[in-house]
């Protein structure tokens, strides 16, 4: 008879629970590498903690390449993927993401590093990458702790991105800065790539991590309600949709919904036809990842 031990409690798609509470993450921890100096680029980065008391919420700052000291670049605030248990902002692809984005768009990116599943349940994502969208914030007196962004960020134009789960924490952070506000920060627009939302079978893994959850599958970061959409504190927002991806659907029918909701903005949404989910991360010198990138650049640059 087989033991307590070893018996499945549940399984979902990155992990498995066993009957004695023990967790089985299906891919291995990813591999993270040190921020550098770019040299075909002269994009630069470095990382920066944003709280250092318990619990840490750190950034790594890409700035690109320097010609004038009072020069002013847009800002990028990216939120990695990951399923809300996964990844880093310190992973090879998400750096060399930042990296081309930076360079091609002429932009400050603050990539946040944010708590995961299980040491830190939902919603620490979302309250970490709030914290730190803050703590960008804060520099807009051009007297916050990190010079980059003292000297050298535009606040008159700052964008929030992600992907995957990040795209869903990115909907929530544009959600509280027309709710609550950011004083001195214009948040132009939105990016979503392949964005998490409910309506998948993801959900009960999304409920499983956040056992504080408000409604169950009514909860508004998993089911945006009409009234939080039209409450978006960004004038525009572009959408990434995958053909081949499980989240296609609901990345859809969140466009529809944005349209539907009262929002005063615009919103474009994009399907990259044949391909899986966030393939451009995978594979970013492939012809069709390289457009993907093109098109968020593009968006950034046409302020």
């Amino acid at each position: 008879m087989a033991s307590n031990d070893s018996e499945i409690s549940q399984e979902f798609r990155f992990f498995r629970v066993y009957k004695d509470g023990r967790l089985e993450f299906f891919r291995p921890p990813c591999e993270k590498i040190p921020p550098s100096d770019d040299p075909i680029t002269g994009v630069r980065s470095k990382d920066v903690t944003v709280s250092s008391e318990p619990p840490v919420v750190s950034t790594r700052i890409f700035i690109p390449k320097i010609t004038n000291p009072n020069q002013k670049f847009p800002l990028l605030f990216y939120v990695h993927g990951g399923g809300f248990s996964m990844m880093s902002a310190f992973a090879k692809q998400y750096h060399d993401f930042c990296t081309t984005v930076s360079a091609q768009a002429n932009a400050v990116v603050v990539s946040v590093e944010y708590g995961l599943f299980p040491d830190r349940p939902i919603p620490a994502c979302y309250e970490d990458s709030w914290t730190a969208l803050q703590w960008v914030a804060s520099h807009v007196g051009g007297n916050g702790p990190e010079p980059w962004l003292n000297n050298h960020a535009d606040f008159g134009r700052v964008f929030v991105g992600g992907d995957s789960a990040g795209g869903n924490i990115s909907h929530t952070l544009a959600f509280r800065v027309g709710s609550i506000g950011l004083p001195g920060v214009n948040l132009d627009g939105v990016i979503l790539v392949h964005p998490y939302f409910g309506g998948t079978e993801d959900d009960q893994m999304w409920l499983y991590m956040c056992p504080t959850n408000i409604g169950g599958l009514e909860d508004p970061r998993l089911k945006p309600p009409a009234r939080d959409l039209a409450r978006l504190g960004c004038e525009r927002v572009l959408i990434f949709v995958a053909e081949k991806d499980h989240l296609n659907a609901v990345g859809k029918n969140y466009y529809e919904e944005l349209k539907r909701s009262g929002w005063q903005g615009s919103v474009e949404i994009v399907e990259n036809f044949g391909e899986v989910h966030c393939f451009h991360l995978h594979n970013p010198n492939y012809s069709k990842a390289a457009e993907l990138t093109n098109t968020f650049v593009t968006f950034i640059k046409g302020h």
